[in-house]
């Protein structure tokens, strides 16, 4: 017959249960009555060292990264709680244990650390210690660790310990999920506020009921004010306004149906209304009402839109302007040359030839002014449809000014024109004829808006790696207001001393449009009516300022080629002449030796004869692309490439360094940007081949040769591209340790390389694919979601499978 427990020990066992139960009640209330998260887990902690015996508890939040984000700990002492906060914060050992399936119960903490290859962050301890540590959350997003150590006694935890952590780190669970769910409505309810609040048209939402305003935006409340007299508060406006319906009479608003019709649940879509207050204000605006409808069915609120439509009246206003001068400027020259044709006509066989050339003479004036005005017309479609063509090439900033002060002062214009221009000024990347109309616009609008007594003046200064220059008059100025809109179609400067100026509004709309394109950017200054007023752009430098001479870029850094003192060579592969000569003229006066070609086929032979050390590739080749020439050539693999092409766009970079070049460069470019990239990925070449080699590596049947730069896979070559070497070659350089995508960037295409990290992992892709590596099981290459990317420790200068504790971990 069994023997039957001591009473006494009956008594501790319900004292004991009884205790458990009401410390986990209290952590449940006051989960569900505190909302701050740093003391719901302390008194967890404080809860399970008190069940437990434990001297020390500690439990870590995870981010969505899996990696410690807040640590809290609750022990006796400060060392001991040091000691433990410091043990979780510990990115390596927090992944380590949260990504273990089962609660963990160990007798020797130390030794369970150094057995898994963990080095303890405070150093060993003194004595055993004793640990059970608990992950809590999904297992594919664990949200932390909640660790029991250092129980009283020597029998270590039990299982009935665990079973207690394990409901701890359950209501743990309970409390940061609820936090972060309420953060993250907190932070959906600002963006939302954020993105309502500075929406271009105004939100009002009002009471169903009473027609209340119950909350409005930002333009909502300047539509508003608008129409409110200084004095007038705010709640009285609803009061005084009228609304007038298109084609009806005006109502005041407390007494138009809208609500009514809202409050049955019918919706308002683009209905205009004029909006009307005393003294003459009004606002027309486009209106949209949806009703909020209850749980209950009953209409509760509705939010009302209205769109001022004074932006689109000044709009249209400028547009019937700028169609009556274009009728006009067409008139005017076709009245003149019908009048001189009919004279012509007229006059016969007795008109005198000096009369003759004189009307023909008007004739041709006339018609190229015409022209003028159509070419602008023309420029400005092509602006808007982005399809201006500029053709940039090094400029003297003194030629293409000297240029436009010919021209414009062959306009028999009355003003005298200045010209301040520094003697070492650098050249600029430009496309002559545009820059050239760029100047003559400003030059013209300056003396349109000037008396004729005022100097024009023009100057030009360097600026780091641009040149400014700038066009000021001495006329009638700007207001500030109008500032914003000057280098808007048909918009215009107004008229000098009343009278109508000879103004298309399409001038600085063209300009503006010429000197993005070669990508710099244009602006007005002026301190006000009658002060002036000053325009400005900017145009890329080809030089350093100060420079010796024009085009003049500072020479690379050669990388040894056997031959002392050779010059770098540059294959060029281009199919646009003009680009070919352009690129002819940076190269050489940069110091290296060209190598020019537009044709695809040609590129083996050249490789093979000239032995270039880096490859410029056109992304599109006549009859192929330079991606497809990359997989073909297997030349190309061993040199850096760089393409070239007119077209941007992550996919497109991407999928052109997935090949394996080193950089990719959108045209237009400067020489300056061309030749810092070219020395760039030169360096990155030239280090990689000088660096001391380091020893072999060797993981599995996975041996990477770095002195020979040969990889071998079971005995056997594998052929990998240039990016692909490189990959490997910094993942197993630092195998055990985690390289993040960012540092893969760094230090696979260089410091220059601005792409994202989908190109690493495509080029980790098509590596792993290579070495016959699944990703879902990975044996060489381990993925740490949002982080990076590592390989496991292997051995290093010998032969030989690896032992790694962490290989399958």
């Amino acid at each position: 017959m069994p023997t039957l427990p001591e009473p006494d020990a009956l008594r501790r066992e319900n004292a004991a249960l009884r205790e458990r139960q009401t410390r986990l009640s209290e952590a449940a209330l006051r989960i569900a009555g505190e909302f701050a998260l740093d003391s719901v887990l302390g008194e967890l902690l404080g809860h399970a060292r008190k069940l437990t015996g434990a001297g020390a508890a500690v439990v870590a939040t995870l981010d969505d990264f899996g990696q410690p984000s807040d640590v809290l700990t609750s022990g006796d002492t400060e060392p001991q709680r040091e000691r433990f906060a410091k043990l979780l914060a510990n990115p390596e050992i927090a992944s380590h244990l949260s990504a273990l399936r089962e609660p963990l119960r160990v007798a020797d903490l130390s030794s369970y650390l150094a057995s898994a290859g963990r080095a303890e962050p405070a150093g060993p301890l003194e004595s055993r210690v004793s640990m059970l540590s608990v992950p809590f959350g999904p297992a594919e997003h664990r949200l932390g660790v909640l660790l029991v150590a250092d129980k009283d006694g020597a029998t270590g935890f039990t299982a009935a310990d665990e079973e207690t952590v394990v409901l701890f780190a359950s209501q743990a669970a309970v409390a940061i999920a609820t936090e972060r769910r309420l953060r993250d409505e907190q932070r959906a309810r600002a963006d939302l506020e954020a993105l309502i609040n500075t929406a271009p048209v105004g939100v009002f939402v009002l009471d169903a009921r009473t027609g209340r305003v119950v909350s409005q935006n930002r333009e909502g409340r300047r539509i508003m004010n608008g129409l409110r007299a200084q004095e007038q508060p705010p709640d009285e406006l609803r009061e005084v306004i009228t609304l007038q319906r298109a084609g009806r009479s005006e109502v005041p608003l407390n007494e138009y149906p809208l609500l009514q019709v809202l409050g049955s649940g019918e919706e308002v879509r683009g209905e205009e209304f004029v909006l009307r207050a005393s003294e003459g204000r009004s606002v027309t605006v486009i209106v949209n009402a949806t009703p909020i409808v209850s749980a209950m069915g009953s209409v509760e609120t509705v939010v009302v839109t209205f769109q001022d439509m004074a932006a689109l009246e000044d709009l249209a206003r400028m547009r019937a302007e700028f169609l009556a001068m274009v009728s006009h400027e067409l008139r005017a020259p076709l009245s003149s040359i019908k009048g001189s044709v009919t004279t012509l006509l007229a006059s016969g066989p007795t008109r005198q030839p000096a009369v003759a050339t004189q009307f023909h003479r008007i004739i041709d004036d006339q018609a190229d002014r015409m022209e003028a005005l159509i070419t602008d017309l023309l420029d400005v479609a092509r602006i808007e449809a982005g399809a201006l063509s500029v053709e940039p090439a090094p400029a003297d900033v003194t030629e293409l000014v000297d240029e436009a002060r010919s021209y414009f002062l062959s306009g028999a214009v009355a003003n005298a024109l200045e010209i301040d221009l520094p003697v070492d000024l650098p050249m600029v990347l430009a496309d002559r004829q545009r820059i050239v109309q760029v100047l003559i616009n400003l030059l013209s609008n300056a003396a349109r808006h000037s008396p004729p007594t005022g100097t024009i003046r023009i100057e030009a200064v360097a600026r780091g790696v641009q040149v400014e220059i700038s066009v000021a008059d001495q006329g009638e100025g700007i207001a500030a207001e109008l500032l914003p809109r000057l280098f808007r179609k048909f918009s215009s400067r107004g008229s000098r001393d009343g009278e109508a100026q000879p103004d298309s509004g399409l001038g600085l709309a063209i300009s503006r449009g010429i000197v993005e394109a070669h990508g710099g950017r244009i602006w007005a200054a002026s301190e006000g009516p009658g002060r002036g007023a000053r325009f400005s752009f900017t145009l890329p430098a080809t030089e350093a300022p100060g420079s010796a001479a024009a085009l003049t870029t500072p020479r690379p850094e050669p990388r040894p080629t056997g031959t002392c003192g050779a010059r770098v060579r540059i294959l060029a592969v281009e199919d646009d002449p003009q680009m070919l000569r352009y690129l002819r003229h940076t190269l050489s006066q940069a110091g290296f030796e060209p190598i020019l070609t537009g044709e695809p086929g040609a590129v083996r032979r050249l490789i093979a004869e000239r032995r270039p050390h880096l490859v410029l590739l056109d992304l599109m080749l006549p009859e192929t692309d330079g991606i497809e020439l990359m997989s073909e050539l297997p030349e190309l693999a061993e040199l850096p490439v760089i393409f070239l092409s007119a077209f941007g766009g992550d996919r497109r970079i991407t999928r052109a360094l997935n090949t394996g070049a080193d950089d990719y460069i959108v045209k237009p470019f400067s020489p300056t940007e061309l030749v810092a990239r070219i020395q760039t990925v030169l360096r990155r070449a030239t280090a990689s081949a000088s660096a001391e080699p380091p020893e072999p590596f060797f993981f599995a049947d996975l041996e990477v040769r770095y002195a020979e730069r040969r990889v071998l896979l079971r005995g056997r070559p594998l052929r990998l591209t240039d990016l692909e070497y490189r990959m490997l070659f910094e993942l197993s350089v630092n195998a055990g340790r985690v390289l993040t995508h960012a540092e893969l960037l760094q230090r696979v295409w260089g410091p220059a390389h601005s792409g994202r990290s989908g190109a690493v992992r495509s080029v980790v892709r098509h590596l792993r694919r290579k070495l016959g590596d699944d990703a879902e099981h990975p044996r060489y290459i381990f993925n740490e979601p949002r982080v990076g990317y590592r390989m496991p420790k292997g051995a290093v200068g010998r032969n030989g499978a690896t032992s790694s504790l962490l290989a399958d971990a």
